[in-house]
């Protein structure tokens, strides 16, 4: 009797163990489906970042890709932050959440990482906090970087700019002097955010060279030392809240104009003739019009004396009926 009740559970327990075989079976079966995916993924860019040694795990590629983030531009950076030696820890370091987190704030990584790294070989200070600030400001950062290394040219003016080929600036002597100019710029990183673009820098320049040959006396001393001019802009600190530094002005070319004072005056010459002449023309009016007035006093007269005369013989007429006049 014990057999056969020892039988009977046994018998009674069988379905419950099979099934749970049968689901232990295919939660295994799933999740080597799953890990076959995810190898088949993210296996390549794993090794890549292991044997890198960029310090990625397998489940933050997994995280990545929910959080629609391009695992291969992470990897890529930070394997290209390891090997030039940047400092990658996840405390203080280029980590892989700061770069997802630069990814996602639709900043360029790569551009980010390759600026970092160029700074650091010409021994700029530039951080990843302020690389990534800059270029999510709308900054190119690499160009930026670039410019600090190997300063940059801007023409004064800038004829693709404002469709002018030099600056017309007038000495106090009246002539006209055509001036290009070329400004040399160096990035500056620490005003780079909020500061002025090459722009205003050429709006400056333009300015102050025009205000220097203004308070010239005379265009000669402007063309035997042009020099002179530089040196006075470059001394009014026209960078200032600007992103660059201004290294150099030169005045490239300078050439001669109109005169313009000596035109001014033949134009204000022909402009006080020119009234004259109305003047003139309006008195020799009036005295036109004076001189019919009077002709017009005088036939006026005479008719008055021609009256008069006519009442003469009236009044003699008068007399002698009267008795009043009589003949000897």
């Amino acid at each position: 009797m014990a057999s056969t009740a020892t039988l009977l559970a046994q018998e009674g327990d069988f379905p419950w163990q099979f099934l749970l075989l049968a689901v232990g079976a295919i939660i295994a079966v799933l999740l080597g489906i799953v890990f076959l995916i995810v190898l088949a993924t993210y296996g390549k860019l794993w090794i890549q970042a292991w044997t890198s040694g960029a310090q990625i795990k397998m489940f933050d590629l997994v995280g990545m890709g929910f959080r629609k983030v391009r695992p291969n531009v992470i990897v890529n950076a930070k394997i290209m932050a390891k090997q030039a030696q940047l400092d990658i820890s996840k405390k203080h370091g280029i980590s892989t959440q700061r770069l997802e987190a630069h990814y996602l704030a639709g900043g360029d990584v790569m551009r980010v990482i390759r600026a970092i790294i160029a700074a650091q070989r010409a021994r700029i200070d530039l951080d990843f906090d302020r690389a990534a600030a800059i270029d999510l400001a709308g900054r190119d950062v690499m160009d930026a970087v670039t410019t600090s290394v190997d300063p940059k040219v801007i023409d004064c003016p800038d004829p693709q700019r404002s469709g002018k080929n030099f600056l017309s600036a007038i000495a106090k002597n009246g002539v006209e002097l055509k001036i290009r100019a070329r400004v040399t710029v160096r990035t500056n990183l620490e005003q780079l955010i909020g500061g002025a673009t090459e722009d205003t820098v050429i709006a400056r320049v333009g300015e102050s060279i025009i205000s220097s040959i203004g308070s010239s006396l005379d265009h000669k001393a402007v063309l035997e030392n042009p020099d002179r001019i530089s040196k006075a802009v470059l001394e009014r600190g026209l960078d200032a809240q600007t992103a660059f530094e201004i290294v150099s002005i030169d005045i490239a070319d300078i050439d001669v104009g109109e005169n313009i004072g000596a035109r001014l005056q033949a134009d204000q010459a022909e402009a006080d003739t020119r009234v004259a002449r109305a003047n003139a023309e309006k008195r020799r009016a009036d005295a036109i019009a004076r001189e019919q007035e009077m002709k017009a006093d005088v036939a006026k007269q005479k008719a008055n004396l021609v009256l008069a005369e006519s009442e003469v013989p009236i009044a003699m007429a008068g007399a002698f009926r009267d008795g009043n006049l009589r003949t000897k």
